[in-house]
């Protein structure tokens, strides 16, 4: 019996239901990184919906990789050009071939050599991710690379030791001991706690501010005020000069 492709299609399993199949993460420290990068990025691209961040998510690239298990999960990936919906894992056949554009890995004792050999090759040759970076939230080694001509490349680190992102658009650098993204001009990538601090601390000098203002005004009106009950007061002095000038039988005005 010969199938036809929309018959083969139908009888395929839904590959969208494959489970995330991935360890848990080292440690809470690394834990903490990974919530740290995805926190900033989902909250500076929060007004966008055409991207997709992975959290230690299976991406399952291959059919024939199912049968022996030879998938992967970075502990950070972003697709973008993708809806931005929940998934239990990235199947790559059923997202029309879209591989990630950038990985991060978090390295620890048990996966850096992995991270730095094996799924560097895999990211490089296989997935073509162009931008991988992995940091060790232990020791803060920090590297970049971007694909060039099929190779990674390092991406070399401004004077701060940060590596522009092309595809985030962004810096990736360690500061205070944990990886942060920061802009173009510098500005570090808020999680979405320190922008609701800061938004809240412009609030307060606004309002510090509004009332500066107001005060001033009062005392600008306060003034004003005393100014026109000092020349009144003066007026009636001068009246009442002018008055017992007349009574002496001298006219003031002459």
């Amino acid at each position: 019996m010969v199938l036809t492709a929309q018959q083969l299609e139908a009888i395929m399993p839904d590959a969208t239901q494959l489970e995330s199949d991935e360890p848990e993460m080292e440690s809470s420290q690394h834990y903490m990184q990974l919530m740290l990068l995805v926190s900033c990025l989902e909250w500076l691209w929060r007004d966008q919906d055409d991207y997709f961040i992975g959290a230690n998510l299976t991406i399952f690239y291959s059919r024939q990789y199912l049968k022996t298990k030879d998938f992967r999960g970075p502990d950070f990936f972003l697709v973008k050009q993708t809806e931005k919906r929940p998934r239990k894992s990235w199947v790559v056949w059923e997202e029309n071939g879209k591989y990630p554009n950038l990985i991060i890995e978090l390295l620890s004792d048990s996966t850096a050599r992995v991270d730095r050999n094996f799924k560097k090759n895999l990211y490089q040759d296989n997935f073509r991710t162009p931008e991988y970076f992995w940091f060790d939230p232990e020791t803060m080694e920090f590297m970049g690379f971007r694909l060039d001509k099929n190779r990674y490349q390092e991406i070399q680190p401004n004077n701060q030791g940060w590596r522009w992102s092309e595809e985030l658009e962004l810096y990736l650098g360690v500061d205070g001991g944990q990886l942060r993204y920061f802009t173009a001009n510098g500005q570090r990538v808020p999680t979405p706690q320190e922008a609701a601090i800061e938004e809240q601390l412009l609030v307060q000098e606004a309002q510090s501010q509004v009332q500066e203002a107001q005060s001033q005004v009062q005392e600008a009106q306060s003034q004003a005020q005393e100014a026109q009950s000092q020349v009144q007061q003066e007026r009636e002095r001068a009246e009442r000069l002018a008055q017992r000038l007349r009574e002496l039988g001298i006219n003031p005005d002459e």
